[in-house]
């Protein structure tokens, strides 16, 4: 491995890990409504604004790739996505709203990002529309954009394409009360995420 890509690897470990600082405990849970059918579905998590999850993430671009715990915790617009990657190599941290994005590193230094996924791709060679993310993970495309979707026998979205990016749902599982995103992929020409959510978490309002 060249000495850039391991300095990379190194760099998404300790963003990663920043990511995960401050979500180590997930708030009460509540049962989300029914969600019947995809109109239903995607007009009550696209206005949710209030929920966690903790689980896993694996990047992969080029010949460089890591993999991390990775936690994310959404309040109105405000968000906290913490990423910690192995072998102690730190945690890195992405918090704040539309407006301001703060990226604190594993030495706590803060940086506000100007330009959040150019930034990304300067400081550990991948990027993703962070914004974007919020929605897919919830298994819902952003509202900001338009998108293409297909959907699995059972109603549930099974792929979308939306800003460049491919987001594929392999796998539902429970979070509360309702079938919600447990593993889900989202590349692009130079990167693909791979993200396993292990627990939900909808606190009440």
């Amino acid at each position: 491995m060249s000495a850039s890509a391991s300095s990379r690897i190194k760099a998404f470990a300790a963003l990663a890990a920043l990511l995960v600082s401050g979500c180590a405990t997930m708030p009460e849970s509540v049962d989300l409504p029914e969600l019947p059918d995809w109109q239903t579905r995607s007009a009550v998590l696209t206005d949710l604004d209030q929920w966690a999850f903790r689980g896993r993430i694996a990047v992969k671009t080029g010949d460089d790739g890591m993999n991390g715990k990775f936690d994310w915790d959404q309040s109105g617009e405000r968000f906290a996505a913490t990423v910690s990657g192995p072998l102690g190599m730190g945690t890195v941290r992405i918090a704040g709203d539309p407006g301001r994005v703060i990226h604190t590193d594993k030495d706590g230094v803060e940086t506000v990002l100007e330009d959040v996924e150019a930034e990304l791709y300067y400081r550990y060679g991948w990027t993703i529309p962070v914004e974007s993310l919020r929605f897919w993970a919830l298994g819902v495309p952003d509202p900001a954009q338009p998108a293409a979707t297909t959907f699995a026998p059972d109603g549930l979205l099974e792929r979308m394409e939306q800003g460049g990016w491919i987001i594929d749902i392999s796998r539902y599982d429970e979070g509360g009360g309702q079938l919600m995103p447990r593993i889900l992929s989202a590349k692009n020409a130079e990167t693909r995420v791979r993200i396993v959510i292990d627990r939900w978490s909808f606190p009440r309002r």
